[in-house]
């Protein structure tokens, strides 16, 4: 099933994979304070040297998902643990290529990257971030209700085998869909800018948009959309994670201690926002770690993606992640005839003690 597109996926994938690696020094990733003179660099070289990991490159994005990140480093979590984080700007491929050659100890990310590491990426799910933040809308008063309506519909989404065309495919097979690319039920139409998938969502080129939030959410408020499908509290996908933090195997390997640390300041971050929502919602705002100006929509979302660390967690998470790796050999998206040992070499429990 989707062998064409997965071919398509995967020759994208490792020719992105070695452009980024060839012309690494000019990948487009720069760092959120760059030194103007050699004697900021002097004085960062020295501050380096008061921290036990040193400076650490955390990727960084505009989705509420990251929020940890940016909390961790805003409350001095990371500082605790003898981590200098610096948030820098990656891609995806950036990113991925980053894990694999150990440039980036950690990135969050979601079940969009069990493919690359079934392809070769060196990188294992460490952790997890959140539960829930992608949403299918259709316009305001549609008679589409459930993923039947959508048979022989069109839906949006930001790029074909993104998250929120996983997401989709998943939740429309579980109810019986064909959802194999080339003959299936549902076509989908990619959109680089949400608001164009929006705006053709209202002149009806398409029946329903697959969304991250905050957009979705944003929409509903408007009264312009109707949400029929929300990863958070759907019962199919409902108290599971999809935002895992994938750590780099080279640091996991050469570097356990600076690992652990990593996960811990990034725990207590989770903590924090999950007891703190407003609070959190203030320093995300202050500091632009995310688009979102409105806060009230941030405490909002910050509660339903239950950020708070659990008891046995890591339990939970390796189950999360066969779930998801069951779910996309079904619809096609992992070649493994055993999904559950693909999980099993995915996941890798780190001990934070």
């Amino acid at each position: 099933m989707l062998n064409k597109h997965r071919l398509i996926m995967e020759g994208t994938a490792i020719f992105g994979v070695l452009l980024t690696v060839l012309t690494f020094g000019g990948c487009g990733v720069s760092t959120s304070a760059p030194s103007s003179n050699t004697a900021s660099s002097d004085s960062s070289n020295s501050q380096t040297a008061d921290y036990k990991y040193g400076t650490v490159e955390f990727p960084k994005s505009s989705s509420l998902c990251s929020s940890p990140i940016g909390i961790a480093l805003a409350k001095g979590f990371f500082k605790e643990e003898g981590i200098n984080a610096k948030l820098v700007t990656a891609d995806t491929e950036t990113r991925k290529v980053g894990l694999d050659t150990g440039r980036f100890a950690v990135t969050n990310g979601d079940f969009q990257f069990f493919p690359s590491i079934e392809n070769g990426v060196k990188t294992k799910v460490v952790g997890a971030l959140n539960k829930g933040c992608i949403k299918i809308a259709v316009k305001k008063g549609s008679p589409i209700k459930t993923a039947q309506d959508l048979k022989g519909k069109t839906i949006g989404v930001d790029e074909i085998g993104g998250t929120p065309y996983e997401a989709a495919n998943l939740w429309l097979g579980d109810a019986g869909l064909n959802v194999d690319q080339k003959n299936g039920d549902v076509k989908y139409l990619p959109f680089d800018d949400a608001n164009l998938e929006f705006e053709a969502l209202q002149n009806g080129q398409i029946a329903a948009a697959a969304l991250w939030d905050p957009l979705p959410t944003m929409q509903e408020e408007k009264g312009t959309v109707d949400i029929i499908f929300d990863l958070g509290t759907n019962p199919q996908f409902a108290k599971r994670f999809c935002c895992f933090l994938y750590g780099s195997k080279k640091i996991i390997d050469e570097k356990p201690d600076e690992m652990a640390a990593i996960i811990r300041a990034l725990n207590k971050a989770r903590d924090y926002i999950a007891q703190h929502p407003e609070e959190s919602a203030d320093l995300v705002m202050q500091n632009k770690y995310s688009t979102i100006n409105d806060k009230a929509l941030i405490v909002k979302l910050f509660k339903s993606y239950d950020y708070g660390v659990k008891d046995n967690e890591q339990a939970q998470i390796q189950d999360d992640v066969k779930f998801f790796s069951e779910g996309l050999k079904s619809i096609g998206f992992l070649k493994t005839d055993n999904p559950d040992a693909f999980a099993d070499q995915v996941y890798q429990k780190i001990d934070l003690s």
